[in-house]
């Protein structure tokens, strides 16, 4: 019996990768935070299997699921929304089914942060503009950020922000970017990306919080700040260049016949 950890995707049911459909596909038990899954891709459970939405249900509910399947020798699929690196509360339930010695593996998911790039159709690493993604949040309920990690210390860098569960502070968020990258620069919600009811909105930076109030966005949408958001004209790389020797192509190689 194994606990299956499954990036689920950013939402739309074909992100999710083969590997995580075929895992679905074999468990008897499949466990799905139900506010943030599209619930299509429940339709890959077996016919007779247990469905469970984690949504109303605390850490200790949800492990004890886990245990319940371990009994019975049961596999179970355990999907989260996006990928499980970030800010899906595997750690704390791996540590307990450690603890309990159950079984799990992990499943990495499309995360949201590159789905909302996709919706802009957007490189967040351009070059000369910026090389670096900053994955990072504010402040919340359910955890707050370390002292040493501020909007602050990660704007000094020019890097390309990615502000995950902070579309209700925007304005806070805003105020505090100006300084560094300037009233100027550009800026995007995305909200519920690749959903059916998907929305984005681009403004200047100064300028986003007021976009953002009157679209009414509060929840469940990702705030992207940088330069490489509109990247207007940038210094090509040196990847692709025809002088450029690496290992798979020889100086000049790549040159089309005269």
């Amino acid at each position: 019996m194994t606990v299956h950890f499954i990036g689920a995707g950013p939402g739309a049911a074909d992100l999710i990768t083969v590997r995580g459909r075929d895992l679905i596909a074999a468990c008897p038990v499949c466990l799905y935070a139900g506010s943030l899954v599209a619930p299509e891709i429940l339709r890959w459970c077996p016919p007779d299997a247990r469905v469970v939405d984690t949504a109303p249900l605390d850490l200790d509910a949800i492990v004890a699921e886990c245990a319940r399947a371990h009994a019975a020798g049961q596999d179970v699929a355990r999907l989260h929304s996006g990928d499980l690196s970030i800010w899906s509360a595997l750690a704390e339930q791996t540590r307990r089914l450690e603890a309990a010695g159950i079984p799990y593996t992990v499943t990495p998911g499309v995360p949201a942060f590159a789905a909302a790039a996709a919706v802009l159709r957007r490189e967040l690493t351009v070059p000369g503009l910026a090389q670096s993604v900053v994955l990072t949040r504010t402040s919340g309920r359910a955890s707050a950020m370390p002292e040493r990690e501020t909007l602050a210390t990660f704007a000094a860098t020019g890097a390309t922000l990615a502000l995950h569960l902070s579309i209700h502070v925007i304005e806070q968020v805003a105020a505090e970017l100006v300084p560094f990258y300037g009233a100027e620069c550009p800026a995007a919600v995305v909200f519920r990306a690749t959903w059916p009811d998907e929305r984005v909105i681009t403004a200047k930076l100064a300028g986003i919080a007021s976009a953002v109030a009157e679209a009414g966005l509060e929840r469940t949408a990702l705030i992207l700040v940088g330069p490489a958001l509109a990247p207007g004209d940038f210094r090509e790389s040196a990847l692709y260049a025809p002088d450029y020797d690496r290992r798979f192509r020889a100086r000049g190689s790549g040159r089309p016949p005269a």
